[in-house]
């Protein structure tokens, strides 16, 4: 009996040595019942998966996410309060669509049409809000366009703030995930809002679209919508460990479909990536030599923390590689650039790192100029 423990004990080691050995490459990515979709891990940033990813499409009710941008700017920026209240025009009552049931004339506060543009996809919220930072709606999308373009959102051209159908209305899933990256990076406090199951409004209560915020509770955000042009399109974020990603999926066919689809593609990019810290902000990883300055070398590294997605249980296999700027002359700043990091893996680029001065290194003087001029003709 007790061989034959030993013999099966010894069959299960070597089975776990042969599956470690063998470094299996992760599973091909889910097939989506969709026109368009990507994965972004933006602890690393990096896209785990993508298709038909800088195709343009309708956005539809997605491109709230433009109008919640400007209105979280203008928040922070002090030009706007929560408590301001609007005067919905009759334009902003007249939107057709997904409404939050405003009335025309009567004042709303910001906080609320926030509240109804973002949990009930209000169109005429929507407009309120456009017509108050742009004037009008057609003031706040030349807004709109502007600040797409700061974000380097190359293919993406806006017509109206709520995506109501138009031809000249576009995007793509890359520019999309661009957006909703900017918004959790830059306004985190107001992250909460995306996460908001119902809201009532003129008594009226109407729920979050977004079916994943009760399906899985790492999901906290952030938007849907759907027009028969566009289909149903759901952007989503989740957060497990340290680790965020954002899932964009785009056109398909029905409700139920988008919250599906958008968990396998989440799923994916939690259960078969491992995300590694590969070096700590402002931690010296070398040291490189300075010509002409008061110090002969500079501390290098990264001002902030350098993260990479690799597939699951292949991170000892990483190869990083250091290229410096040659030869490196004073005066260095802190946090200028004079190299860069490349990590690779299985003969792959998987990233690139800007390589970081840690130090200010002043100029020497005309003595030391001198005498390392003298030396780098022979260096």
């Amino acid at each position: 009996m007790m061989k034959r423990t030993l013999l099966v004990l010894l069959a299960l080691l070597l089975s776990v040595k042969t599956a470690l050995a063998l470094d299996l490459p992760p599973p091909p990515p889910p097939q989506l019942d969709a026109s368009a979709w990507l994965l972004l891990d933006l602890s690393s940033n990096q896209i785990l998966d993508s298709a038909n990813a800088d195709n343009r499409i309708q956005p539809a009710s997605l491109t709230k996410l433009m109008t919640a941008y400007l209105v979280f700017s203008a928040l922070q920026q002090g030009a706007l309060k929560l408590t301001d209240t609007v005067e919905p025009s009759v334009h902003a009552w007249q939107t057709g669509g997904s409404r939050m049931f405003i009335n025309p004339g009567k004042p709303v506060s910001v906080d609320d049409l926030l509240h109804g543009m973002i949990v009930q996809s209000g169109n005429d919220a929507t407009v309120a809000l456009a017509e108050r930072l742009g004037g009008s709606e057609a003031g706040f999308v030349v807004m709109m366009n502007k600040a797409a373009a700061q974000l380097g959102m190359n293919h993406t051209h806006f017509v109206t703030a709520t995506g109501l159908p138009d031809p000249q209305h576009y995007t793509t899933a890359r520019d999309l995930a661009t957006l909703t990256a900017a918004i959790i990076r830059e306004f985190p406090q107001y992250m909460p809002l995306f996460s908001i199951r119902e809201y009532r409004y003129n008594n009226i209560t109407q729920a979050n679209r977004n079916r994943l915020l009760w399906s899985d509770p790492s999901v906290d955000g952030m938007k849907t919508g759907h027009t028969e042009e566009a289909g149903y399109c759901l952007i989503a974020t989740a957060h497990r460990g340290e680790r965020r990603l954002v899932s964009v999926v785009l056109g398909t066919p029905t409700d139920a479909l988008r919250a599906s689809e958008s968990q396998k593609l989440l799923n994916y990019g939690f259960q078969f990536f491992d995300g590694i810290r590969l070096y700590r902000a402002n931690q010296p990883i070398t040291r490189i030599k300075v010509w002409r300055g008061k110090s002969a070398m500079v501390n290098a590294g990264f001002t902030h923390d350098i993260t990479l997605s690799v597939p699951h249980g292949q991170a000892h296999q990483l190869v990083t590689r250091l290229t410096t700027h040659q030869p490196l002359l004073a005066p260095l700043t802190a946090g200028q650039t004079i190299g860069t990091l490349t990590v690779s893996l299985q003969g792959k680029v998987l990233a690139q790192y800007p390589l970081q001065a840690l130090d200010n290194v002043p100029v020497a003087s005309a003595l030391g100029r001198a005498w390392d001029s003298l030396m780098l003709m022979f260096h």
